[in-house]
């Protein structure tokens, strides 16, 4: 399911983003949050959304037997986007499980799905901390994949259920400043690669 497509997004000279949540809660505050991403994107972004929740567990002997279809349909994605965002919970201070596995899968991939692609990581979680132990892991991960990682604004939305009104928007004023300055420094960030690859500029 696809949430936010804008038909036509590339003709039109947007740059399109794909946006990956680590929870497969349809509720999540994770979602809720890449939704408030796109509605603080710069005009020139357009972002659609990629679900995890089709990916089996990875297993080396399924791979044997060939890529799974889902995995092969999320590397398409990802290699067709001009750029990643990723929302995740944190899991036992750390990413969690769901998109650990479907990063495991892509890793296997070659050509490399992540290699230079330009990423951008925010997280909502209910404790104080806003996720910041799992980004930091992710960054890690992502970097072993060679993916390009925004480092700043880092986006950690802590208390995460003060922060979303009963309809799932994002009502903190203060959050939506620092997200808004997130979404305008990787679309600079976006650009900016984008001109450097041959392929895409």
């Amino acid at each position: 399911m696809d949430a936010h497509t804008t038909p036509g997004a590339h003709q039109a000279g947007r740059l399109q983003i794909l946006g990956i949540c680590g929870s497969l809660r349809r509720r999540s505050y994770n979602r809720m949050a890449l939704l408030a991403a796109h509605d603080l994107m710069p005009v020139e972004l357009s972002l659609e959304l990629a679900e995890l929740d089709g990916i089996p567990i990875y297993n080396g002997d399924m791979e044997a037997e060939g890529i799974p279809e889902p995995v092969r349909q999320l590397a398409d994605r990802i290699r067709a986007a001009d750029g990643l965002l990723i929302a995740s919970p944190e899991y036992n201070f750390s990413v969690s499980g769901a998109l650990k596995n479907a990063i495991d899968w892509l890793s296997r991939l070659d050509p490399q799905p992540f290699r230079y692609k330009p990423v951008a990581v925010l997280s909502a979680t209910q404790g104080p901390v806003g996720g910041a132990r799992n980004q930091y892991d992710l960054r890690k991960i992502l970097g072993c994949l060679e993916a390009q990682v925004l480092l700043r604004p880092e986006v950690f939305i802590g208390s995460c259920h003060t922060k979303f009104d009963a309809k799932g928007r994002l009502a903190d004023e203060a959050t939506r400043k620092v997200l808004g300055d997130q979404m305008a420094a990787f679309a600079h960030w976006v650009r900016r690669l984008r001109a450097l690859d041959p392929a895409r500029a």
